[in-house]
């Protein structure tokens, strides 16, 4: 984590804050009307974004880009937003400086999918020294109580981990540079999860919201049999070395562009 940057003290401990779940319903035409692009994360996702580096249907990271930049100020995109105004609106709501802002569509997985494709996230590449430290702020859509974002502060620790569950309005806040993350997406009518994930920047503006929506910053872990996680965490690390093996190099020592 940067010095150089704006932190929010309150991720200081944990590095993610739980907050109070959604209660306002929305129509799942939002999400699921909206234009996707078939963009890889954690499993076999695809996303639609409402807000990109220029305004464009896609996905990549802004200093990609000429001219490049960090990610913030991201430009909505109307023939998206138009399908998806309450989702717009929950997040143009909060005041802070937004950069990509997408739903995410993730099919069923594992406990150990969910381990092999746990990252860090790129946030803050290009963030100019003295401005808001970039977070990842996830607002569930779908009602799947049997998920889980599974955090760990150490890739190779499962002694580090949380487990919160997902159920329709669950939003949280994670320090997504420095926690290990990915969801375990257990459906079982084999749906797909939605879950609308943004960058937001740290600072006052984004502060207020978080108090205003009841912070938690322990929350105990959703139940996981250990002969499941034992199997799991094997499978994961045995994955993950043959994929090290493969490429020369550890893929998970680069952080996400997603």
């Amino acid at each position: 984590m940067s010095s150089r940057h704006l932190h929010l003290p309150i991720l200081e401990e944990t590095g993610y804050v739980v907050l109070d779940s959604y209660q306002q319903p929305i129509d799942p035409a939002e999400w699921k009307n909206l234009e996707y692009v078939d963009w890889k994360s954690s499993g076999d996702t695809r996303f639609a974004p409402l807000a990109s580096a220029y305004g464009q249907i896609e996905c990549n990271g802004f200093w990609h880009f000429d001219p490049p930049k960090a990610d913030k100020d991201g430009v909505w995109i109307d023939s998206q937003t138009a399908i998806a105004p309450t989702l717009t609106r929950r997040v143009q709501e909060i005041g802070t400086n937004v950069g990509r802002c997408r739903i995410i569509e993730l099919q069923p997985n594992s406990y150990a999918d969910a381990l092999y494709n746990s990252h860090l996230d790129d946030n803050n590449r290009l963030n100019p020294d003295g401005e808001g430290w970039v977070l990842r702020l996830f607002m569930q859509l779908t009602h799947n109580p049997d998920s889980v974002m599974i955090l760990r502060e150490d890739i190779n620790d499962p002694s580090t981990e949380t487990r919160i569950s997902l159920p329709a309005g669950a939003q949280l806040l994670v320090d997504s540079e420095r926690m290990w993350h990915s969801v375990w997406h257990q459906d079982p009518a084999g749906e797909p999860r939605y879950c609308l994930i943004t960058s937001v920047e740290s600072g006052p503006e984004l502060e207020k919201w978080v108090f205003e929506n009841s912070p938690r910053t322990k929350v105990e872990s959703a139940f996981l049999d250990q002969g499941h996680a034992y199997r799991g965490e094997v499978e994961a690390q045995e994955r993950r070395a043959a994929r090290t093996a493969f490429y020369g190099y550890d893929p998970t020592s680069v952080m996400s562009e997603a």
